[in-house]
Formats: structure tokens, C-alpha cells, sequence
């Protein structure tokens, strides 16, 4: 299912790796270093494999183009029995966490770190609208023990397709998403999280006195081939104004907005469906600017 935010994006027209905090369960070789913007890339495991991540590296031997993989996407359900939310698994995400010896710890070994996307999924469960604090800590457990489970590295949240109100669900409210975003970092406080600046979760993060705004590690404008600062306050190393879809935002805007992340100091670059096959001339549109070499694809 393709993102609501890309495609509006599509017509509409500097952290260090090593400043990474993760807390991965498999054991990985140290990647080469390299100096400049972390690259993240979500991966529509519906069409395509994760293994996909690990083979672009900088040709003059200064590691991984992609730092950050995103399993493009777990759910968010509602029993309309229970009237609860749960974590739901279609079939292709189901067979990537199945097979993590293969699928996932490949990457991890390379130093990448892999995080799962959840999304909702038509049914009137979201984020933003969990009943009690009680509701959302519940969903928050589900949430951390996949990343145990699955030995991952940690969770993105992405506020698209709830449609809110189906189902008798209810509408956003003002405390849902700080209750689970704090019940989730405490759950699991060195695992990344981020945000997908989208929908109404994203403009309700303070509520009774608790901002999350610093549970979360990275938060990125949502909005293909457009630059657009995410409306929360982290540093700028932990956010992306760039946004692109590789192969169909124009070489030259994914190099213009690259260049842009370098020049006004931002820490991420933001990359969406990596497909299969070799793709790294218009990667390198991007990996030129950022970190001064070309990429190189290694099958």
C-alpha cells in the first residue's frame, strides 16, 4: 500500500552512524564510517526484499548508502469484538519478521539498522485516538515485544489510513499518542523511533504536561520531492526536509535537496521504495552531494 503523503508529494510536483543509539540484538560487523547525513530508505516489503538495503555502498569505500531500513508496513487493527487496537501483520511483512535470519540480519550485520512501519489500516484504529492511557500502553507492550521478538532495531510511526471513526472508533484526541509514545520509550529506551510527519498524531505531541517530542530519534517531511522541516523540535540531526521516491522524484531534485541537507546542516535524507535491480546512478544523484562519492551496487 503506497503512503496517502507520498503520492500527494509525487503530484504535487549532519548526523554522524555513529551517533546512532540503538540497542540491536544481533551482533553486526562495524560498517566503515563515513561523514555527513544519515540515509534512510523504506522498502514496500509487499514488492520488494529488504536485502535490497544492504547493496548500495560509497565507491570509495566509505560504507553503507543506507544507514536506517524501514519495513514498509505493519497495522494498526481494531477487534471490533474487544474494541481494542492490535498489531497486524499482512502475509508479506509476516514472511520478512518470519525469515529475520535472512531477510533482516544480513543488514544488521552490515550495520544498518532496520525498523518496522506501522500504519493504520482503514478500520478506525490510529494513533491518535486510543480511549485510555491503559489502551495505548497496551498497544505500546505489542509493539515492543515485535522489536524483541524480531531482534529489530526499533519502530516508525506513520498516522495514514486510520480513517478515524469507522467502526464507532473515535475521533483524535488530545493524550492518546503521548501515552504511547511514552509508555513505548520507556518500554524500550534504546531502540530508535521516529515519525512520519503526517496525520494527527503528529500535531498532538504535549499533553498534561508531558511533550515526547524527546522520546523520539528522527522525525521526516512526509512529502515526496519537496523540502519541508518537520514541525518538531529536535535537532537538526535527527530530521529530514528531503523526502524522495527513488527513481520517480527527478535525479535532479533528489541531488538539489541533498545538496540542501549539507548546506543548512540536517542529519537525514529520506528515501522511499527502493525497489530490486540496480539503481545506483540515480543514487548517486544524491550520495554525490552528500558524501562526495558515487554509489556503487554490489548484487
Amino acid at each position: 500500500m503506497v503512503k496517502l503523503g507520498r503520492i500527494t508529494a509525487l503530484l504535487a510536483g549532519a548526523a554522524l552512524l555513529a551517533g546512532m543509539t540503538t540497542g540491536t540484538s544481533a551482533a553486526s560487523t562495524a560498517a566503515p564510517r563515513k561523514t555527513g547525513p544519515i540515509t534512510v530508505a523504506y522498502v514496500e516489503v509487499n514488492n520488494n526484499s529488504m536485502l535490497n538495503v544492504g547493496k548500495y555502498e560509497l565507491a570509495q569505500g566509505g560504507g553503507n548508502v543506507f544507514d536506517i531500513g524501514v519495513i514498509f508496513a505493519a497495522n494498526i487493527n481494531y477487534d471490533t469484538a474487544t474494541k481494542s487496537a492490535y498489531l497486524y501483520f499482512n502475509p508479506n511483512v509476516r514472511n520478512v519478521l518470519d525469515h529475520v535470519s535472512t531477510q533482516v540480519r544480513p543488514l544488521q550485520a552490515k550495520g544498518i539498522k532496520v525498523l518496522l512501519s506501522i500504519l493504520g489500516n482503514h478500520q478506525g484504529a490510529g494513533f491518535a485516538n486510543f480511549p485510555s492511557q491503559q489502551a495505548a500502553a497496551a498497544f505500546a507492550k505489542q509493539l515492543s515485544d515485535a522489536v524483541t521478538k524480531y531482534g529489530l532495531d526499533g519502530v516508525d510511526f506513520d498516522d495514514e489510513y486510520a480513517e478515524y471513526g469507522t467502526n464507532g472508533t473515535g475521533q483524535p484526541n488530545a493524550g492518546s499518542f503521548v501515552h504511547l509514545v511514552t509508555a513505548l520509550r520507556a518500554a524500550m529506551p534504546t531502540k530508535l523511533i521516529s515519525l512520519y510527519n503526517i496525520g494527527p498524531a503528529a500535531s498532538r505531541l504535549s499533553y498534561g504536561g508531558v511533550d515526547i517530542t524527546s522520546k523520539f530519534n528522527y522525525a521526516w517531511n512526509p512529502y515526496y520531492g519537496t523540502w519541508g522541516v518537520p514541525n518538531i523540535a529536535l535537532p537538526k540531526s535527527g530530521l529530514s526536509p528531503a523526502a524522495v521516491q527513488i527513481a520517480a522524484t527527478s535525479a535532479g531534485t533528489a541531488a538539489g535537496l541533498a545538496q540542501r541537507t549539507v548546506s543548512e546542516g540536517y542529519g537525514v535524507y529520506l528515501t522511499y521504495n527502493l525497489g530490486a535491480g540496480d539503481s545506483h546512478t540515480y543514487i548517486s544523484s544524491f550520495t554525490k552531494p552528500l558524501y562526495g562519492q558515487d554509489a556503487v551496487y554490489r548484487p
